[in-house]
């Protein structure tokens, strides 16, 4: 049996991230035979149910394309005992208006939702259900099955609409957001391990940490990129807790580390930068492989290589 921990309870979309991940696409079904799936009720504690070895990985969200990075996820990648991102997912993010049986829209006077959801669904509330006040909650699960078990403090809970069946609950409204592009994107976590083989179509994390601040300290950091023509699909800044101005750079890039080009970048790095945690190559869940400038593919790296060894032999 293998275990897998996600942000939980049961209902969130994590939950249907890991699930997909599995290759379980129809929302009802169950994990596959051999795997059990365990809820957590944090970021942190799904992370640290890895690095105590209670579950092989967890289902965690970093990124959401309208309120940006989960800096909770940023910072438990960045610190502690080392993690090995092994594997992505993107859900499209649709909300319900969830309440117990018998409730109607006009019984709603607050609702409780994670704060990434209440940003989602402002304007959609201040249409439809203006001066209902919001609870922030650890997830937007998590306000459903407060809802569920008599706990909640609000009449209502935006949730994912399959939390619906999970806890028993009625749909008051559905397509309750105001994007309808929006999308969460997710890591799956484990402990130290060596990346999967390249496929072609890659990503790669990092954490870089500056040494002592000076100008064009980044500029150093995206240049071992750019003369490389490596991309960056993400990078955020996140503060190391030493002091204002102390921070370290959380960077997604196109490529994966036995890739010519991403290694070379690496060791200039680790030149350049205090410290690099790299945190994993991993296949990129949309399959899109990256656009290769001239000079910089592993045939080329190899050829400047062969060249270099002649002129040290003081060959032609």
């Amino acid at each position: 049996m293998t275990t897998y921990g996600y942000l939980g309870p049961e209902g969130t979309f994590a939950e249907a991230a890991l699930l997909a991940s599995l290759g379980v696409t129809e929302e009802a079904a169950g994990p596959p035979e051999g795997v059990e799936l365990r809820p957590y009720a944090g970021v942190a504690a799904a992370i640290a149910a890895v690095r105590s070895g209670e579950v092989a990985a967890s289902m965690v969200p970093v990124e959401n394309s309208v309120e940006g990075a989960v800096a909770q996820t940023l910072d438990e990648l960045a610190t502690g005992q080392p993690l090995t991102v092994v594997g992505e997912a993107v859900l499209p993010v649709t909300f319900a208006l969830l309440a117990r049986p018998g409730t109607t829209l006009g019984d709603v006077r607050r609702v409780g939702t994670h704060p990434h959801a209440e940003a989602q669904t402002r304007r959609w509330f201040a249409e439809h259900l203006p001066g209902v006040a919001v609870v922030p909650t650890t997830s937007t699960a998590a306000a459903a099955a407060a809802l569920a078990d008599g706990t909640a403090q609000w009449d209502g809970a935006v949730s994912a609409p399959f939390a619906a069946s999970v806890y028993g609950l009625a749909v008051l409204a559905e397509g309750v957001g105001d994007n309808p592009s929006a999308e969460t994107r997710f890591v799956l976590v484990s402990g130290p391990a060596a990346p999967p083989a390249a496929t072609g179509a890659d990503k790669t994390s990092l954490v870089l940490y500056i040494g002592q601040d000076h100008p064009g300290a980044l500029m150093e950091i995206l240049t071992e990129f750019a003369v490389r023509g490596i991309n960056l699909t993400r990078i955020e800044s996140r503060p190391t807790g030493g002091g204002i101005g102390d921070y370290f750079f959380s960077i997604d890039c196109e490529g994966h580390v036995d890739d010519a080009r991403v290694g070379e970048a690496l060791m200039g790095l680790r030149r350049v930068c205090a410290e690099v945690r790299f945190l994993g190559s991993f296949p990129r869940v949309d399959g899109v492989r990256p656009i290769l400038r001239r000079g910089v593919s592993d045939e080329e790296y190899r050829d400047a290589q062969a060249w270099l060894a002649r002129v040290r032999e003081g060959r032609p």
